[in-house]
């Protein structure tokens, strides 16, 4: 007696599938699952018994052998206790096995036979329908499924209501897509609610209309995590592209709720004792890490210096290429990772260094040593360096609230992103935002008059700039000038961008 069942496995965020083969013949009783799987996949057998035996059924007495196959990729997860679970019943002839011939089949079952929710429904729907597949999944996971568009859809709450309903005995209810969030339930904060702080606000403004990198300096208290928290409120939407490929790398963590795509750009903020496996990926499942939840979204490290060396290090090439590639002895794994990284950090340890009446007595070398724990090169590959200063006592006392709304600055980054979108379109370009354009193209779209051009040079040789940091300068002016809605980068834009790019670092000290 035979029978086969189609489901998935993931490396990243490929999916590839898999043949759940069932032989069982005559011997002596056993029940054997090949095919590298792991732990989880080997306990599906207990989970398979008492789930049938819910049902009145129990396994024969003959020798049961399941071939997961390609037997040389690697399976994890609980996602095919489900599939296991009807080829045995397919080959012992409880179901007409040729009725699941053309679905993916993906749940976790539990001792009662009811079917729980697994991680990676909605790349697996995706992948059934490019393959021309029907999907069958857990029924919470049914308007998840849905997203994908494909119309053969079976959602089943457990495992009798699915056989009854493969038999024509009972009929499952086709799922329904959740309703979008809106107003209140997105959760988006004011940036109207911080009091003062105009420069920060203006840094934050072109961070989010061009996709730069932000790095805030402050004492404790000035409202360095406040500013962070707000950018998602001023951020342009979520495309429909970049909505399925945040939500594709979440369902495959498992973070995707009640049937919802990521529907607002994410905001990821780890505490700084975070591990380089936490941020960038990895771990003996290669999961994806914090830099790849947070694709197409902000990445918040708050209280930089604090967070590991090797931690920080980590997020360089990331920076660069927008992917993160995790290497193990058995596997080698490529996750997206385009990212806005926006970090909070106090002038030193004690974070009160300039305040005479608050510093520490081991100022200024405490402030050079605090500061020496990020790398030049990583600081090279942050566009803004904003002063946070503390914050007036008189602006505290103030009720009203200070400056344009969150949707007034929205409008104005929308504004400038279209602006960006059109450039690029126009040129036959997919970069994404100014802060991904190359040097190359750049200095095409950002042609200098004679006095810009002089002034980017003085300030480079002064400042001691990298290429990459005057190429970085060159991508904030063209932001300042797309805010402005003007054509050309004029002295002003470079000189504005200029004051952004690296503060003076010697006031803390």
């Amino acid at each position: 007696m035979y029978s086969k069942i189609q489901t998935v496995t993931f490396q990243g965020i490929n999916v590839l599938k898999i043949t759940a083969e069932v032989q069982i013949a005559a011997g002596l009783p056993s029940f054997t699952i090949v095919g590298l799987a792991d732990k989880a996949v080997g306990e599906s057998k207990e989970r398979i018994r008492a789930a049938l035996h819910s049902l009145g059924l129990s396994l024969p007495a003959k020798r049961i052998t399941v071939n997961l196959a390609p037997a040389d990729v690697m399976k994890e997860g609980s996602h095919f206790d489900l599939p296991i679970a009807l080829g045995l019943l397919g080959a012992m002839e409880a179901i007409p096995s040729e009725e699941l011939d053309s679905f993916i089949i993906m749940g976790e079952l539990g001792l009662n036979g009811s079917i729980a929710p697994v991680s990676g429904i909605l790349p697996a729907s995706v992948f059934a329908v490019q393959e021309d597949f029907g999907f069958i999944c857990p029924a919470e996971q049914g308007s998840e499924a849905l997203w994908s568009a494909n119309p053969d859809i079976i959602a089943a709450p457990d495992l009798l209501s699915l056989l009854n309903h493969l038999k024509g005995e009972q009929f499952l209810p086709k799922p329904q897509k959740s309703p979008p969030l809106e107003g209140k339930a997105l959760n988006l904060l004011d940036i109207n609610e911080i009091k003062g702080q105009e420069t920060a606000k203006r840094a934050l403004e072109i961070a989010a209309a061009g996709g730069h990198n932000m790095l805030m300096i402050g004492p404790p208290g000035s409202g360095k995590s406040m500013l962070a928290k707000r950018l998602p409120s001023i951020l342009p939407p979520l495309t429909a592209k970049e909505m399925l490929e945040t939500s594709i790398i979440h369902s495959i963590a498992g973070l995707l709720k009640e049937g919802q795509l990521v529907q607002t750009r994410p905001f990821r903020d780890p505490h700084h004792s975070a591990s380089m496996p936490a941020l960038a990926g990895g771990g003996a499942k290669a999961r994806p890490g914090e830099i790849s939840l947070a694709h197409n979204g902000v990445l918040f490290l708050d209280e930089l210096p604090e967070f590991q060396r090797a931690a920080l290090e980590s997020l360089r090439q990331p920076m660069e290429t927008g992917e993160v590639s995790i290497a193990r002895a058995a596997c080698h794994i490529t996750y997206p990772a385009r990212f806005q990284l926006i970090a909070a950090m106090n002038p030193c340890r004690c974070g009160y260094l300039g305040n005479t009446a608050m510093e520490c007595p081991r100022a200024p070398k405490c402030g050079a040593e605090y500061l020496a724990k990020i790398s030049g090169p990583l600081l090279d590959r942050i566009d803004l360096h904003v002063e946070v200063p503390a914050v007036n006592p008189w602006d505290l006392g103030q009720n009203k609230k200070d400056g344009p709304s969150s949707k007034q600055v929205a409008s104005r980054v929308l504004k400038a992103r279209k602006i960006q979108q059109e450039r690029y379109e126009s040129l036959n370009k997919t970069f994404f935002s100014n802060a991904s354009a190359d040097g190359e193209f750049l200095e095409q779209v950002c042609a200098l008059n004679e006095r810009g051009k002089k002034l980017l040079a003085e300030a480079a040789e002064k400042m001691g700039l990298s290429a990459r940091g005057y190429f970085r300068i060159l991508r904030v002016a063209r932001t300042i000038a797309d805010l402005a809605a003007s054509e050309t980068v004029t002295s002003e834009h470079i000189a504005e961008a200029l004051s952004y790019r690296r503060m003076n670092f010697n006031t803390f000290k």
